[in-house]
């Protein structure tokens, strides 16, 4: 990170008289699995993936250089550098018998780290219930779902527990569902909308506005009060190169202005961070607008105002 970044980051938001940016989707995880991702991503393109084997590979025939490939203790600066508020340690499991470890290490992260919201993670399997309620009264303030990652169903029965808590104790979940960057057997938004119908308080955050389904998952939010979206990766050049969103529909996302917030990828974006948050800006939808997007609804969220 250079000084010249941290200062034109801190400029973007300055401007805006907010008082730094409230991201809801970056990583954090143990060295060893953020190891495999990154080697994940060095390989786009290739015939094998060392950290998923039943997952598909990125089909954009193009690098994907991981911007802020660095020790977690200079990820953690960069990002205050940057002036970002609020942050999440976004951790998922691909097996079963992982997801427990995962969100004892997100405890321990969070821990030691007052500045990232408590993340926690699950995946289908028989004890899911019992650590996704114990994660929950311990502490945890937000849930990651990788639907393409994971390479398992929403509606798998052995789900139906955990969604039941997380829609009683209303802890948003961060769900990777859309069928960007590669479709899966169980991306798009036809399950999403079987699992609202089966719960749908479910207060659900979509990622990267669920891409490339971005209109079909602008309608589960405009019909389901508890659902979110984040910009991850969103309205990005790297994004509108393969799936534009669709200038038709930008008065959409000034009706949803509460409930769609930033998200960055953090550090596993192929450009630099200020472009995600120009990317937001340039849509046009006014500086209230933007406000909300990159600090407000996060922070109102999470109640770090």
């Amino acid at each position: 990170m250079s000084s010249t970044e941290a200062s034109q980051i801190r400029a973007f938001w300055e401007n805006l008289e907010l008082p730094g940016i409230f991201d809801v989707h970056t990583h954090f995880m143990p060295k060893s699995v953020m190891d495999k991702v990154w080697a994940y991503f060095d390989s786009a393109g290739e015939q094998s993936d060392p950290v998923t084997p039943q997952a598909p590979l990125l089909p954009t025939g193009k690098r994907w250089p991981i911007t802020y490939r660095h020790d977690e203790d200079v990820r953690l600066n960069t990002l205050r550098e940057f002036g970002v508020r609020g942050f999440t340690s976004m951790i998922y499991p691909h097996k079963p018998d992982m997801a427990a470890w995962l969100n004892s290490w997100g405890a321990e992260f969070a821990e030691r780290t007052p500045d990232c919201v408590r993340t926690a993670t699950f995946y289908p399997e028989e004890s899911a219930g019992r650590y996704v309620s114990d994660a929950i009264s311990s502490g945890a303030r937000i849930f990651k779902s990788h639907i393409q990652v994971g390479n398992y169903a929403p509606n798998d029965p052995l789900l139906d527990p955990v969604w039941g808590a997380i829609e009683d104790a209303a802890v948003p979940v961060v769900i990777h569902c859309g069928s960007g960057p590669a479709p899966g057997a169980y991306t798009g938004p036809d399950p999403i909308a079987e699992l609202l119908r089966r719960f749908p308080r479910l207060p659900l955050i979509i990622a990267h506005m669920g891409m490339p389904e971005y209109l079909d998952f602008l309608a589960l939010a405009e019909r389901y009060s508890e659902v979110r979206l984040d910009t991850t990766m969103a309205f990005t050049d790297f994004s509108e190169a393969s799936a534009p969103f669709p200038p038709a529909e930008l008065p959409r996302l000034r009706e949803l202005q509460g409930r769609i917030l930033f998200g960055s990828d953090f550090p596993n974006i192929p450009y630099p961070y200020l472009h995600a948050l120009e990317g937001v800006a340039r849509l046009g939808l006014g500086d209230d607008w933007v406000r909300s997007v990159v600090h407000d609804n996060g922070a109102a969220l999470f109640s770090r105002e």
